[in-house]
This record gives C-alpha cells, structure tokens and sequence, in this order.
C-alpha cells in the first residue's frame, strides 16, 4: 500500500496547487522587488491603509515598505487621485488630517453604513451640536467661551456631548485668564461631514456671522 501522507513542503505528483497558493509561497519567500513596488506603490499603501486600526502617520508607511518618505507621499498623491478620477466606482477615499492619513468610506454611502452597522438611531446630530461642530472646524483651536460668544448662548453641555462622541477633542489651553480649554476637530468629525481634509470646507467669513451681516 503507497503512503499518502505528504510533508508540508511536498505536492502530490500530478496536482497543481492553486494559483493563490503558488503566489502566496513566492511572496512569503521572495519580497516585492523594488521597482515592482514603487511602480505599483498607491496598490501596497492601500493595503497597508485597509488593514490599518486608524489614522497613521507617513513615516509609519515609509518604514513599512523600506522606502523613502518622499516616495510615499507620492504615492498617498497618487492614491487621491485615481479615488478623485473614479468617484462612482470607488467606495474609498483618502483623508489627511493633522499630518496622519486613513482610508475612509465616501460620504454618499453614509445612510446605508449606518443602517448596515445598526447606527441610525444614535448618528443624528442637534442642530446645536452641528452650530459648534461647524465654529470649531473653522476656528479651531478655539476655546468654549469663543464658541459661546458665536452661538449667543452657552455650549458647555454641547461641548460635552461632541467630546463623548469623539467628534472633537482637547488640544491644550489657551494662553489667557483663566487657562480655558482648547478644542478641535477629530477625524471621526471630518468623516461625520464627508470632508476628506479640511481644505475641503467650503469658505466661511465668520466675522460677518457674528456682526449679522
């Protein structure tokens, strides 16, 4: 009787392992050649970016694939620009925020996201809320009793609530009587609003709110 039991290293004579399995055994043995990596470089950031746990930093990615950083922001450019150049057919989007980068989902998939995470109940925000998320995006930093002076009344429990939901964050205080508390955005509140960076917001003269005009 012939022996069937084989060592991991070995193929039965006549089979042909699939071809996922012949690619992973060259990967695992042979890395990613230099030029194959550079030509094909937005490819390897976007699979770093996908398994990633949240925003990175560049540097991060440049020790990840052994390459320079210059070459990665390239790349991250590069990335941006086939999402931009394939709106409908892309479900991603790079978004850059404070120096770190993360893949995000585009915002036109928002409602079915939330609707498939169970989130729909508890994603709405007060239109209070939405007043200071909007005055910190574009003050940023800015401390609670700025925002107090834009809305007209107090934001303290507003505040609070943004905090808890992650959509902006303490930064530090300010230089001024009483050290007040410094606040920002987060990049959960740049995704809350489909925004990929801040220069994606529209412009806003908030002096002319202030004044009524």
């Amino acid at each position: 009787m012939s022996d069937s039991t084989f060592s991991e290293n070995e193929t039965p004579q006549g089979v042909e392992l699939p071809a996922e399995t012949r690619f992973g055994d060259h990967l695992a043995d042979h890395p990613v050649p230099p030029a194959d990596l550079i030509e094909h470089l937005p490819v390897y950031l976007e699979a770093l970016l996908f398994v990633a746990p949240g925003e990175v930093n560049p540097t991060q990615l440049a020790a990840a694939l052994d390459l320079p950083l210059s070459e990665i922001e390239r790349g991250l450019d590069e990335l941006i620009a086939l999402y931009i150049a394939e709106p409908a057919g892309r479900g991603l989007r790079l978004q850059r925020f404070r120096g770190r980068v993360q893949l995000t989902t585009v915002p036109q998939a928002s409602g079915y996201i939330e609707r498939f995470l169970g989130l729909e109940s508890s994603s709405r925000l007060s239109r209070a809320a939405l007043e200071t998320l909007a005055i910190i995006l574009y003050r940023q930093p800015v401390t609670r009793p700025q925002i107090d002076a834009v809305r007209g009344v107090n934001s303290d429990g507003v505040v609070r609530s943004l905090l808890l939901k992650g959509l902006i964050q303490e930064i530090g205080r300010a230089d001024a009587p009483g050290r007040p508390i410094l606040y920002s955005a987060t990049a959960e509140c740049l995704q809350y609003f489909g925004l990929s960076s801040l220069s994606d917001l529209p412009p806003l003269n908030l002096d002319e709110i202030e004044n009524g005009e």
